[in-house]
């Protein structure tokens, strides 16, 4: 690898601390059942992007700092995180030569399995597993998948992340 090659690491960073924020942000009433799953979309990107930098410790560090944010059951986005860069890096050639709406696709898929697997561990600890609302996330996610990976690709050009 290039020694001269800019990282810009921090940039990776903000966009994960970007997510986080609008994860904790306070929504309105009914819009909050309509919440994308921010740091899915920014994982996933970067997985896609760039999978030597961005990988399962991303995930793993990322989903471990958003259960200490949201009070979650703690290791509970860390598994979901880690399998959703697992896949992601697993099948990222593949799923790079999609159109941007059949990744959309993709995304809302991984959403789905996160989902799946917060309500297998909500039943499994006895907790409320929140019904069908809440899987609409998961639409949400679909339709911002496509202008979010245009920013993103949009500044990890402009910022030369390699």
């Amino acid at each position: 690898m290039n020694s001269m090659a800019p990282h810009n690491s921090w940039v990776i960073i903000a966009t994960f601390i970007a997510a986080l924020i609008l994860t904790l942000m306070p929504l309105f009433g009914w819009l909050e059942l309509l919440r994308p799953e921010w740091m899915t979309i920014v994982l996933v990107y970067w997985c896609l992007a760039i999978p030597e930098r961005v990988g399962v410790i991303v995930g793993w560090s990322a989903g471990i700092i958003l259960d200490v944010a949201t009070g979650s059951l703690l290791g509970q986005n860390a598994l979901e995180l880690t399998l959703v860069a697992f896949m992601v890096i697993q099948f990222h050639k593949r799923i790079r030569l999609f159109p941007v709406w059949q990744q959309a696709i993709t995304v809302m898929l991984l959403v789905l399995f996160t989902h799946l697997l917060t309500v297998w561990i909500n039943g499994a600890i006895d907790r409320p597993t929140g019904g069908l609302v809440g899987w609409l996330p998961a639409i949400t996610t679909l339709l911002l998948w496509p202008p979010l990976f245009m920013l993103l690709r949009r500044i990890r050009r402009f910022y030369r992340i390699r």
